[in-house]
Order: C-alpha cells, then sequence, then structure tokens
C-alpha cells in the first residue's frame, strides 16, 4: 500500500478508533467487541511504526505510553488552582451560606457536585490538540505528567472543537482498579497503597508512562481555568456542558440547589449512597453558579469565597495508644503525637495522631495504655476523640509534659495568650533543623538535594548553623559527608547558587515569617519589590495591600524589628541572594496611565476583549484587578448585561466606564 493511502487509513483508524474508546470508557457503552478494538488498534500500530511520521499527537497508541522519563519538570499555573475551603457541619455550611448572601443577596443559585477523592490536574489545549497536563502542586506551580494523562482514556487528545483552553478536574482510581492492583501487588509480596487516592497520585507520578497506562485511571472535568467568558458562557453549569460537547468527561450526579434545604437534601442523599458509587468521594461542593456574581464574592488568598467543600462526617475506630512523642516546629512549638497500634481508618492504615497541645492531652485525660476512639478529621487528619476509660489499665499514669525542650533541653515557656508550650532558645537544634528544611524547600528557595536528612547532617557536623551558612559550603567539606559523593554534592552546590537569583517572594517564604504563606509572599514582594521597602514599611502601609490582613501586618513589622533578623538579612545580601522582586512589575515612573495605582473591577459581557485579556493588559498598565466593589475600587468597566457589581459602584459613587472607553484608554 501506497504512503498516502496508509496516511488516509491512519487518519480513519484514528478517528474510529477514538470513538470506540469514547463509547468503551466514557459511555460504558461499547458498540464493538474487544477482539475488534484490538485487531484495528495493531493495525494502526504497524502503520506507525513503518512511518513514524503518520504518528500524531492525538494518535490512541499514545494511550499505552511513551519513552520513560527522567524527571517532572516545574509548570507554572497562567491561573492558581485555589484549595477550597472545607466545612465539617451544617452550621458551617449556613455560615458559608449566610456570608454569600450578606455580599450578594438573595437572588442567586448553587452547583452540587460530589467532591471526587483524587489527585488535581489541569489540561491544556491549543486550536484543540492536548499539549500539557499538570498536577495542582502548591497552586501556583505544579508538575509536568503530560505523557501519562495521556495513557488515560478519559482524557481526549483531540477536542470536538479546534478551541485553545484549560480544563481542570480530578483523576482518580476506580475502586474495581484499586482492588484489583492493590490484589496483584499482594501476590507479588510488594507494599498496597493505602487507599484509591494515593494509588492515583502514585501512578501519575511514576517516571514510566508505562506503569500509569496499566493503573485503568479515569478523570472527571469539573471546570474551565478561566471563567468562560471568551465562550459566551456566564455560569459554571453551563461550563460543565461545554466540557462534555467538547469531549471531557464530567459527573452527571450534580445538581443546581435554589435554596439551601435542597443542598442539604443533596447532602444527605449522597452521605447514604457514597458507597454505592464506584469511585471515592470525600464530601461534596457548594459552588454559587453565576459568573459575575463569583467574581463579586472573589477569592482570599488560598480559597474562593464562593464555593465550599462540606466533608463527610469522619469514620471512627478504636485503637490504643503506645506512646507519646514530640517534636520541636520552627517556630519553637512543642507538639505532642499520639504513637499508635497501627488501625485502618477511612482506607488508610493509620499509627499516629496529633494532640496538639497540652491542653487537649490533660482535658481528654489521654494516657499511654489507653484505648481511645481515633477519627479522621475530613477523611484527612486523624485525632484522637476520646478516651474508653471502662478500658484503661489500673496503673496507667497522667502524662506530664516535659519541662525542658526535648531536642536542646532548654527550659520551655508558655507565652501569653498561647496553649502551646515553646522553646526560645534560638540555637535549638530541632528548630533550625525545621528552619533550614523550610528555607530550602520547593516553594521557598528550591534548592535541589538538600532535603531533612542532608539538613541534619550539615548540622550535626557544624557545617550550617542558620540559613546564610548554606551559601559558604566548600565541596571539598560536603564530600566527607556521608552517602554525599562527589555528583550529589556538585548537584547541592549548583543548586545553592543557582537560588541567589530567587525573586524576593521566594526569599519572603523561605525565611518562615509567622502569618507568611507562599501567595501573601508573591503579593508583598509584587507590591514593595524590594527586601528594603517592606522592612521600612509600618503596619498601616502594610494593610493597604490587597489581601494583608493586621495579624500579618503586625507579624511583618515585629520580625523585621528584630536585630538577629536584619543581622541574617545582611549576611544573606552580602552572599549575593537577590532582594528584589523579578517578576512581572510595571515601572510606575515611567507610567502615566488612567489605570496605574488604581484598584478596577470588570464586570458584564466585553464584546471586543475577553475579560482576561483586559485584565492583563490593566495590570501592564499598573492597574489592580479585583473581584468585588468596595469603598477602596476606584474605577468599574461595564459590560453588557452588568449586574449588581454596577448598581454597588452606582451607588457608592464610583466612577463607570464602558467597553469602548476601556479601549480607548487602552489605545492611548
Amino acid at each position: 500500500m501506497e504512503k498516502v493511502q496508509l496516511e488516509q487509513r491512519a487518519a480513519e483508524l484514528n478517528k474510529v478508533l477514538t470513538q470506540y474508546g469514547h463509547e468503551y470508557y466514557d459511555l460504558d457503552a461499547p458498540t464493538v467487541p474487544d477482539a475488534i478494538y484490538d485487531q484495528l488498534m495493531k493495525e494502526l500500530i504497524e502503520i506507525e511504526e513503518e512511518y513514524p511520521d503518520l504518528r500524531f499527537p492525538d494518535s490512541p497508541t499514545q494511550r499505552v505510553g511513551g519513552q520513560t522519563l527522567t524527571a517532572f519538570e516545574k509548570v507554572t499555573h497562567d491561573h492558581p488552582m485555589l484549595s477550597l475551603g472545607d466545612t465539617f457541619s451544617e452550621e458551617d455550611v449556613r455560615a458559608f451560606d449566610e456570608r454569600v448572601r450578606q455580599n450578594i443577596g438573595d437572588n442567586f443559585r448553587y452547583v452540587c457536585e460530589l467532591k471526587i477523592d483524587g489527585l488535581a490536574i489541569s489540561l491544556k489545549y491549543v486550536d484543540g490538540v492536548f499539549v500539557q497536563g499538570a498536577t495542582r502542586g502548591n497552586g501556583t506551580i505544579g508538575e509536568n505528567i503530560t505523557e501519562n494523562l495521556k495513557t488515560v482514556r478519559s482524557v481526549p487528545l483531540r477536542l470536538t472543537k479546534p478551541v485553545t483552553l484549560e480544563a481542570r478536574g480530578e483523576c482518580y482510581m476506580p475502586k474495581r482498579s484499586f482492588n484489583n492492583l492493590n490484589k496483584e501487588r499482594a501476590e507479588r509480596e510488594e507494599n498496597l497503597f493505602a487507599n484509591p487516592r494515593n494509588a492515583a497520585a502514585g501512578s501519575l507520578r511514576q517516571l514510566d508512562p508505562k506503569i500509569a497506562a496499566s493503573r485503568n485511571l479515569s478523570t472527571f472535568m469539573y471546570a474551565l481555568g478561566t471563567n468562560g467568558e471568551e465562550f459566551g458562557l456566564t455560569c459554571h453549569s453551563d461550563a460543565l456542558d461545554f466540557l462534555e460537547e467538547l469531549g471531557f468527561r464530567s459527573n452527571h450526579e450534580r445538581r443546581i440547589c435554589t435554596s439551601l434545604d435542597e443542598v442539604f437534601a443533596y447532602i444527605e442523599e449522597w452521605t447514604e449512597k457514597r458507597p454505592t458509587l464506584p469511585y471515592e468521594i470525600d464530601g461534596i461542593v457548594i459552588k454559587v453558579d453565576d459568573y459575575d456574581q463569583q467574581q463579586e464574592l472573589g477569592n482570599t488568598v488560598k480559597v474562593p469565597r464562593w464555593s465550599i467543600a462540606y466533608k463527610f462526617p469522619a469514620e471512627e475506630v478504636v485503637t490504643k495508644v503506645l506512646d507519646i512523642d514530640l517534636t520541636v516546629g520552627r517556630t519553637g512549638v512543642v507538639t505532642p503525637t499520639a504513637v499508635l497500634e497501627p488501625v485502618l481508618v477511612a482506607g488508610t492504615t493509620v499509627q499516629r495522631a496529633s494532640l496538639h497541645n497540652e491542653d487537649i492531652i490533660r482535658e481528654k485525660d489521654i494516657r499511654i495504655g489507653d484505648h481511645v476512639i481515633i477519627r479522621k478529621a475530613g477523611d484527612i487528619i486523624p485525632e484522637v476523640k476520646q478516651v474508653l476509660f471502662d478500658q484503661r489499665a489500673e496503673d496507667a499514669a497522667p502524662y506530664a509534659m516535659p519541662t525542658h525542650c526535648p531536642a536542646c533541653d532548654s527550659e520551655l515557656v508558655r507565652l501569653e495568650d498561647e496553649v502551646a508550650l515553646r522553646c526560645v532558645n534560638p540555637q535549638c537544634f530541632a528548630q533550625i533543623a525545621e528552619g533550614l528544611a523550610h528555607f530550602v524547600s520547593r516553594n521557598a528557595m528550591n534548592i535541589d538535594g538538600c532535603g531533612e536528612k542532608v539538613v541534619a547532617q550539615l548540622l550535626r557536623e557544624g557545617l550550617v548553623k542558620d540559613v546564610s551558612d548554606l551559601y559558604h559550603l566548600k565541596m571539598d567539606e560536603l564530600i566527607q559527608l556521608e552517602r554525599m559523593g562527589e555528583k550529589s554534592a556538585t548537584k547541592l552546590i549548583d543548586a545553592v547558587e543557582a537560588s541567589k537569583a530567587n525573586s524576593l517572594e521566594h526569599l519572603l517564604f523561605g525565611l518562615g515569617i509567622r502569618h507568611v504563606g507562599s501567595k501573601a509572599a508573591k503579593i508583598l514582594a509584587a507590591h514593595f519589590e524590594t527586601m528594603d521597602a517592606l522592612m521600612a514599611a509600618t503596619e498601616e502601609q502594610l494593610t493597604e495591600v490587597f489581601e494583608i490582613g493586621e495579624k500579618m501586618a503586625s507579624s511583618l513589622v515585629t520580625y523585621f524589628a528584630n536585630e538577629e533578623v536584619q543581622e541574617l538579612l545582611s549576611r544573606l545580601r552580602d552572599a549575593g541572594i537577590n532582594m528584589s522582586y523579578t517578576g512581572k512589575k510595571v515601572d510606575t515612573s515611567e507610567t502615566d496611565s488612567n489605570f496605574n495605582g488604581k484598584t478596577i473591577v470588570l464586570t458584564g459581557k466585553l464584546e471586543r476583549l475577553t475579560r482576561s485579556e483586559a485584565k492583563a493588559k490593566i495590570e501592564a498598565l499598573g492597574g489592580n484587578v479585583t473581584g468585588s466593589v468596595s469603598k477602596k475600587t476606584d474605577l468599574v468597566i461595564a459590560g453588557a448585561e452588568a449586574g449588581s457589581k454596577l448598581d454597588k459602584a452606582e451607588k457608592l459613587g464610583i466612577v463607570v466606564w464602558d467597553e469602548e472607553r476601556l479601549i480607548e484608554e487602552l489605545s492611548e
């Protein structure tokens, strides 16, 4: 057969196999026997092997797994993948509903969806072709797992329309696949996976895509990366339908609810029906449906204010307290942890449970040797619920917290208004180790090859005393360490050197300032631009920054006023550490626009620009685009069908432009 004919045949096979796969994996309604599918797949593989240039990116043969990878590269999400705030009771859901109504009134509806217990993923398409898949990671930076996601049958390699977009969802392992996998691993005497979520995450993070291909994973997509206005969508429920039209798989058990009673009825229904599902769920997601109302409610640094996750009641089991361990964190807080007889809780083997602090131990009267009821709050965090006093041994003695630090033997103190015992010795080995481990972590200075074990080695050998010493490590010192060869030492020194160029927010987060997480660090770095400017800022100036509250501002001022901190920063500066923000930032000295330094809200439908395009252009000219109208808003851009945000802006006397005025200003 001539190549031209083979090319036509390959295209035909590609199309028909994609359709058969969709019927089998997504619709559970196959129209041909497995033998015919296998025969056609074999024919396509043979054509592609003879002519590799006929192997297209969306070929069904790419599902079987390609070449083994050496590592996962990092991916920066175009828009943050926010977490959801968790609730565990009816009272929490009612409080969320009340906050929503206070901000947008009573004219809205919810979409309720099953919360799939898997791994959050992002799928990118260009002109309808799958080009990149990534994990959620820390919400800002994830890992590129494109090759592994290609093996998941429910991930379309080509969409039904040639659109460019990002879809977000959950990759999970069905219960049946999980049980089969663990059965096979047991037969091979390999460690079993604790639950389907861990199995799915472990499968997607295999460097060999063939392993991921063998695990029978699936997906449910639950959102677009943007609010979908560029596709004419006005609400979340329409976006889910749109995703299905494009060939994605979404969960059909969702429901639109117009009252809180309907939301609770949905929760009650799926609390009972949860065991009948072929996949694991750990709760219910509740979202405000309308996009404009979502924008008006906005987000915190970490979570959206328009959505929340109700987590199912925790499973409870009985086990025995074998011991109580004490750990010292980087802020000096001593945390007691119960060491338990291993027990299965909500699909996971639990051997430890946090006891939080001395007051909890005393209040619940927890003693070594006690039989206790433990549960996993939200199916995640193990905790001791109560002691079974009728099973207590007669010689069980009350537990007494130590008076001295278990790491450095310094006297422990309890600061005013705190329940925790704290070691205040700045030279405490455990605190320094925890602080160093945080400083070198991925979201901070990202010093590869310097994990907790290496940090502990460096401290024990006296090579480092604080984070600034990392920048004076020498090759001849490192290769003397146990299990630290020349290759590992070179890698570590190179990573230390590369970290000097990090943008300011990485250093800010790495310093471990109380209440300052990675996202807040980026907001501060982008606003103040230099460490000196941030150190000189007052509490009032800090709280003027979008999403920086009084508690964080007070913590920052206190931290930078410390002479030891100032000396540390001086040593880091002398070592060549960058102290400036190197992300996108407007040179305000040269920017003379009607957007510079102003807080701006976009609402309604724009005809000539997408909302994301308008936002990018405004921010490039120094504006700060937010999702809700308040007294701090300087300008509202109102498109067609603008709703409550426009009404609120007019009541507050805020300047309002239409799209034509926006285009005119942008042109200038």
